[in-house]
């Protein structure tokens, strides 16, 4: 299928990718920790996946807030899920004595010793991991919880799962770092393409905004905008991309400086073509290599700023599942070293596969590089 989709060039650039192991590998391990997370609710939730009360499915984990008198209950109090009444309320069809002792309940309906004549016997599926990145477990003492059958890399200091928060944190910084470089990319080679291109005053002009922009303190700007505003992941986006744009100016500016008088420019010119079409048409692609170049570290920079960003307490609200946030919880609590052990390996696999995916798309859009 691929055959009628990719163009020539794109199969060559493919090729080389592929002849890249590592890169290729690294982009296959990287994806199935990206699918991952992005089921995130579905691997790691504190509503079950799917339920059966009285001969009914529903699926808690689409639904909004649920009373307990929805299951026979209590009127007018939330069901929590891992609550054992409420489980064995829906298991019995909403047997009242469940209030008693559901534990025994439970084993006596599963044993077959107690049914209710009127209602099928209901039942759960729970996701992988039955908590989510919120989800406070009273019953782990004392807190931080080393990792034990129940929560595989232990608990926080406030008794959430640690895997939980890092398949969710993992989504955060993938979606942050996207939007971030996606953002910044589209400025820098805007910007960059239009100074090398034209030259003359206009690069005179820009280079002095580019030099007096880079120089601002960005870290002292996003502390202050803190400071006045609730933080959100909209606002941290948009002032972390508002300072990454520089870092790709100067590569496409010497890409557009060193191409602009070639043979198949002066063609293009002498043609009729606008500026427009000859920048982003037939220059921009042979100054993609420098470019990608570039890309892996504005992405693995936007990782570590977000990450840097939380530990310092100035990144995300607390309520956001985040890595900083883990390695803080590490530097506060080194008497739980499985919190300091997560944050490092978790975010040095996502650097390192990050890094060699990008090394394998430089290569492949590198015209001297050849499969083989």
């Amino acid at each position: 299928m691929t055959a009628f989709i990719l163009s020539p060039l794109s199969k060559r650039r493919w090729k080389n990718f592929k002849a890249n192991r590592r890169a290729y590998y690294s982009l296959l391990i990287f994806i199935f920790f990206t699918v991952i997370a992005s089921m995130a609710e579905f691997v790691a939730n504190d509503k079950p996946l799917i339920a059966s009360y009285r001969g009914d499915i529903f699926f808690p984990i689409f639904s909004g807030v649920v009373t307990e008198d929805e299951f026979g209950g209590d009127e007018g109090l939330i069901a929590q899920y891992h609550d054992p009444a409420i489980q064995c309320l829906i298991i019995t069809g909403g047997l009242t004595e469940c209030y008693d002792d559901p534990e025994i309940i439970i084993n006596n309906v599963d044993a077959g010793l107690i049914a209710n004549p009127d209602f099928l016997k209901g039942w759960i599926i729970w996701p992988i991991i039955p908590y989510s990145f919120n989800t406070i477990n009273h019953g782990v003492v004392p807190a931080p919880g080393a990792p034990d059958e129940h929560h595989w890399l232990g608990t926080d200091d406030t008794t959430r799962d640690v895997l939980a928060r890092v398949i969710y944190g993992f989504r955060i910084s993938v979606g942050f770092a996207i939007v971030v470089v996606f953002v910044s990319s589209l400025i820098g080679i805007i910007a960059g393409a239009v100074m090398g291109y034209f030259g003359g005053w206009i690069d005179l002009i820009f280079q002095r905004v580019v030099e007096i922009w880079a120089n601002i303190p960005s870290l002292y700007i996003i502390i202050i905008m803190s400071a006045i505003f609730s933080m959100s992941f909209t606002l941290l986006t948009v002032l972390v991309a508002l300072f990454s744009w520089t870092a790709l100016v100067g590569v496409v500016r010497a890409e557009f400086l060193r191409a602009r008088n070639f043979e198949y420019v002066r063609a293009a010119r002498a043609l009729g073509l606008s500026n427009f079409k000859i920048i982003f048409r037939h220059v921009l692609p042979n100054a993609m290599v420098a470019t990608v170049t570039m890309l892996p570290f504005l992405f693995t920079g936007a990782i570590g700023t977000l990450t840097s960003l939380d530990f310092l307490g100035f990144g995300l609200p607390p309520s956001y599942p985040s890595l900083g946030e883990l390695a803080l919880q590490a530097k506060q609590n080194l008497h739980a070293p499985w919190l300091g052990f997560t944050a490092f390996f978790v975010i040095s696999i996502m650097l390192s596969l990050l890094v060699f995916i990008f090394e394998g798309v430089r290569d492949a859009f590198d015209p001297r590089k050849t499969f083989s």
